[in-house]
């Protein structure tokens, strides 16, 4: 039997591909060392390196009685270890996107929840100014902006003209509007 250092490529895939174990080996200790220097060089990274060119040879050993490699092993492999790195890129891609839409989420929750809190607590300091206007005054004041009344409603349900409640609304808006401020007053009124 010839030394399986000594012969060709086809060769030895082809003992490979009947079932020759010993024949894998040889094309794997052939091959690894230029295959991982060239994933070095397209990777920049000695352990991805390492992990893809595992990739291209686990392919190989576990499918290598299917494949039509041909003539050219070395051609093979490095197409393969070109599609591994394209599949390296691609899941990279995948991991950068889901990252930035997770901090996305992330930071877009955070201002959302930052955004009810002073949301709720401009609520109570309003509500607790509405609730300090006069008697009668909160009463129409509520009536039109949290009900929705018409003037025309709220008079008739109050039996006032509809002068009053117009007065009585725009005293508790210029009431409001200088103890909140203007730019709270005009964010909810």
């Amino acid at each position: 039997m010839t030394p399986l250092d000594s012969v060709s490529d086809f060769e030895l895939l082809t003992l490979f591909q009947n079932g020759d174990r010993k024949a894998y080996e040889e094309i794997y200790h052939r091959y690894w060392g230029v295959i991982y220097r060239h994933a070095c060089k397209m990777l920049r990274d000695n352990d991805a390196a390492k992990d893809v060119v595992q990739e291209v040879f686990s392919y190989l050993w576990l499918n290598g009685s299917r494949l039509k490699v041909g003539k050219n092993v070395a051609g093979y492999l490095y197409s393969s270890l070109r599609y591994k790195f394209f599949d390296l890129i691609d899941r990279q891609k995948v991991q950068n996107d889901y990252l930035s839409s997770l901090e996305h989420f992330i930071d877009k929750a955070e201002s959302t929840s930052d955004h009810r809190v002073r949301e709720k607590e401009l609520r109570a300091i309003i509500e607790k100014e509405v609730n300090a206007l006069p008697p009668k005054m909160r009463e129409i004041f509520t009536l039109s902006r949290q009900a929705n009344l018409s003037y025309k409603q709220i008079a008739s349900t109050l039996n006032i003209s509809e002068n009053t409640v117009k007065k009585q609304v725009n005293n508790a808006l210029k009431i409001l509007r200088s103890r909140l401020g203007v730019t709270v007053f005009l964010l909810f009124f």
